[in-house]
């Protein structure tokens, strides 16, 4: 069985390492791949074998913001399917309505507290990657 991977898109190095320290503390061991960029995330996306089974995606990225990206994940056969987690530190009721006419999966406030922050990413990783069953592959 192969294993599972994680398309983490963000481009703020502290909450990837923050992310990533989470999931090690969850005790995910699953692939990480990091795209620091929105178009760096698409380009992977295009040319990945196999596509990751979950994208956690930050709104706020530099060349293509993270609702272009999510509004063409959507717009490709490929990609369709992927299930897209927003996980960002914007409170706005704008990008949250944005987010989910967009096709997101689900809409996460990063906590600012790192105890809530760990618990929020241990708990979405679980369902995304254990519970979930994904219809993208």
């Amino acid at each position: 069985m192969e294993s599972k991977i994680i398309l983490l898109v963000e481009d703020n190095a502290d909450d990837e390492l923050l992310t990533i320290k989470a999931l090690e503390k969850a005790k995910i061991k699953n692939k990480i791949v990091v795209a620091r960029d929105g178009a760096e995330a698409l380009e992977y996306l295009s040319v990945s074998e196999p596509l990751p089974n979950v994208v956690l995606l930050d709104l706020k990225l530099p060349k293509v913001d993270g609702h272009e990206v999510l509004k063409q994940i959507r717009a490709s056969k490929r990609t369709a399917l992927l299930p897209v987690v927003i996980l960002t530190s914007s409170r706005e009721e704008r990008d949250l309505h944005m987010g989910y006419a967009s096709g997101a999966n689900s809409y996460i406030v990063k906590p600012v507290d790192l105890i809530q922050f760990t618990n929020a990413v241990q708990h979405l990783s679980l369902y995304w990657l254990l519970l979930n069953e994904n219809s993208s592959q």
